[in-house]
């Protein structure tokens, strides 16, 4: 089996390790980069023990530290630095500008200053106002001084022995990209490759597989590369190409490799999470503009964080950082602007409407569709129906192209779909409805209609004199009680728990997340012993056809629930079978991210072949979950709990969870169900085999 590529954070180490092998005049100071700490980050794991008398564990003195580095250098050794935060960078700034960059050139020859300081930079961790930050722009133009930026596309070796070689230099590492892969081979996804430019420390040009060419050319560094990818697959469904540009080093710039791209494209946008004012963004648009001004089609779109500071709480930072949604949204209105109107896509032929009503659109009518019609799109592969959840205009109002029109729920998502013309609103599916793909939404007219049709009954007043407090379901928690409804309404379930002791596992777990870098826990371990019971139990993973079929699941795609605070989701695990549990942990992390801000994809929440419900907070007893129809089986998982037990005759504490079964009564019975958690119990007692399990060998 190949081995998956490195982790960012394993490619860092690995370059240090050698640099040091080749090296014997290169020092590293920091505090705590000793072993058995190795960082706080696990970057410079290992090195102490190999080269003792040249990885110094420094007193907290960033100035102090970064002096030293500055000295060393000047005595014809090397060094790196790392700050254990790169907020902390500000308190060596004087440093940096005053002794490190000058020396180069203020004592009449050349002097060389081969120093690197790293600096662990970004958000998205919950680490608070002043370990959060992006400063890279605070160190934009300072003379002698190259800033970097790691990336999954470069190979931190090939920055370090740069930014050594040319120093000093700054190397800015996105502390949300150690625990990812690095991409290797040219390929990023199936819809997606990249190649680089200008050389290996040039730019990582990502491109449609497709080879369409740009609409936008999306310019990031490597912090925001993958929020940069996900608005490119935004973008997609919404008919815009997006090519995205990732830069090994941020300063001096090089955009000679780039510019043709750039001149072609219809936008260009820059988009980083530092907040705005003085940024590279701006410094890149202002130098497009001058060279490449007659090719512009629109000046450079710089994105950028919200004017604050970074928020500790979870659903706080999600608001202030730049997100995917935000990137594409403003990148779909920048296009807007930018080209002239597109003609709309063909939709396909509307079904006429039923003799009975307009409620919902079925064959056999006579009607035809006067006016533009919105047909009811194919939204995933499970569904042949939605359930209509809310129109956006009342009937018979004006809407623009581009408007959001209506929400259809699905049995993973809620959709938004938004207006193809511009018109006068006709609504043909009432709120609350079900409607088939292809069926007739609505029509768009050119003059109102005479009879509007309205889409829902107003609720019924209140009594006179009487005082009502309501409280209004938000967007998310609509579409979770529409899929609760459906599942109820559709699924006869029926429910077994056991308990399980998780000590061995939790220990085993911890020991893993240090030797691979992830954050590997219990949800993590559940889902993988689930997925090892699938050869035992296919057809608790399969889809119930008719009243006599299962069709069973191809591959493991498990579902889990992921609830941020605005909404809960259920995206969806691939190939949970065959991949490691440092792996999965890698997605789940990714997860959680987007549900902060709520940027999940159709395609994420759809084809699973089974459900987890995580509930995994201390002191949680049982959790009862439901089942999703078309699946047929729900796992829930409860919160660790501490139970006295005998142990040859004296008393001792143990941990357990309960695990509970969701299941289709009409496909699974008692006795399945209860061997199914037995078997996902026992692979949780076996720690060691479900480590190895997904692991290449």
């Amino acid at each position: 089996m190949t081995r998956p590529a490195p982790r960012v954070v394993e490619a860092l180490n690995a370059a240090l390790h050698r640099l040091f092998e080749e090296r014997s005049s290169l020092h590293l100071l920091g505090e705590d980069v000793r072993d058995p700490y190795g960082g706080a980050f696990k970057v410079t794991r290992g090195l102490s023990a190999r080269h003792p008398d040249r990885v110094l564990s420094t007193p907290i003195s960033e100035a102090g530290i970064t002096g030293v580095a500055g000295g060393l250098a000047l005595a014809g050794d090397q060094a790196i630095v790392e700050m254990m935060f790169g907020d902390f960078a500000a308190l060596a700034f004087d440093q940096i500008l005053n002794l490190i960059s000058k020396s180069v050139t203020m004592y009449g020859e050349r002097v060389p200053m081969p120093v690197v300081v790293r600096c662990p930079v970004g958000g998205n961790r919950g680490y608070g106002p002043t370990h959060s930050q992006s400063l890279q722009k605070h160190f934009l133009g300072v003379p002698n001084l190259a800033l970097y930026e790691t990336s999954p596309f470069h190979d931190p070796y090939v920055q370090l022995v740069e930014g050594l070689d040319r120093g000093p230099s700054m190397l800015f590492e996105d502390k949300v990209l150690y625990t990812r892969r690095m991409f290797r081979d040219g390929v990023v996804d199936e819809h997606h490759r990249y190649a680089l430019r200008g050389g290996s420390t040039g730019w990582a040009h990502i491109s449609p597989m497709d080879g369409t060419a740009a609409d936008v050319v999306l310019i990031c560094p490597g912090g925001t590369a993958h929020r940069a990818l996900d608005a490119a697959r935004l973008l997609r469904p919404r008919g815009i190409a997006a090519h995205v540009l990732v830069p090994a080093r941020l300063y001096p710039l090089d955009l000679e490799p780039v510019l043709p791209l750039l001149a072609d494209a219809r936008l260009v946008a820059v988009a980083e999470e530092s907040t705005e004012g003085g940024t590279w963004g701006a410094d890149i648009a202002a130098r497009l503009h001058t060279r490449i001004w007659a090719q512009l089609r629109s000046p450079v779109l710089l994105l950028n964080s919200a004017d604050s500071v970074v928020p500790t709480a979870p659903h706080l930072e999600a608001r202030v950082l730049l997100g995917a949604e935000l990137i594409a949204d403003e990148i779909e209105a920048g296009v807007a602007r930018s080209l002239p109107p597109r003609t709309p896509a063909a939709l396909p032929p509307a079904a006429p409407l039923t003799a009975a009503g307009p409620e919902i659109a079925e064959a056999g009518s006579a009607e035809p569709a006067a006016g533009v019609p919105v047909a009811v799109p194919k939204l995933n592969n499970n569904d042949t129906a939605y359930l209509v959840l809310r129109w956006f205009a009342d009937d018979g109002a004006h809407v623009d192209e581009g408007d959001p029109l209506v929400e259809l729920e699905t049995s993973k998502a809620v959709e938004e779909i938004a207006a193809p013309a511009a018109g006068h609103l006709r609504v043909r599916a009432a709120e609350g409805s079900e409607v088939g793909v292809g069926e007739l939404l609505a029509e768009l007219l050119a003059e109102p209609s005479a009879a509007p049709v309205p889409a829902t009954a107003p609720p019924p007043a209140p009594e006179p004199g009487t005082d009502v407090r309501t409280h209004v379901l938000d967007r998310a928690q609509q579409g979770t009680a529409a899929v609760v409804t459906r599942a109820h309404r559709e699924v006869p379930v029926a429910f077994a728990a056991v308990e399980v002791t998780v000590d061995t596992v939790l220990a085993r777990l911890r020991a893993l997340s240090d030797e691979s870098g992830a954050e590997v826990g219990l949800p993590e371990a559940v889902v993988k012993a689930v997925a090892a019971a699938h050869p035992a139990f296919p057809h608790l993973f399969g889809t119930l056809v008719d009243e006599r079929t299962v069709r069973l699941a191809d591959t493991v795609d498990i579902g889990v629930t992921v609830d941020a605070g605005n909404g809960l989701y259920i995206p969806v695990l691939r190939d949970c079978a065959g991949r490691s549990l440092a792996d999965l942990s890698d997605d789940l992390m990714d997860f959680r991210l987007k549900a902060f801000r709520a940027e999940f994809t159709a395609g994420e929440l759809s084809g699973g072949s089974l459900s987890v419900s995580l509930n995994t907070e201390p002191g949680v007893l049982f959790v009862q979950p439901i089942v999703m129809a078309p699946q047929l089986c729900m796992v829930s998982v409860g919160g660790p709990l501490t139970r006295l037990v005998l142990q040859d005759g004296a008393p001792a504490s143990t941990t357990v969870v309960t695990l509970g079964l969701a299941y289709d009564h009409r496909v699974v019975n008692g006795r399945d169900a209860v061997a199914f958690l037995r078997t996902v119990a026992d692979a949780l007692h076996h720690a060691e085999k479900l480590v190895e399990l997904g692991d290449p060998q």
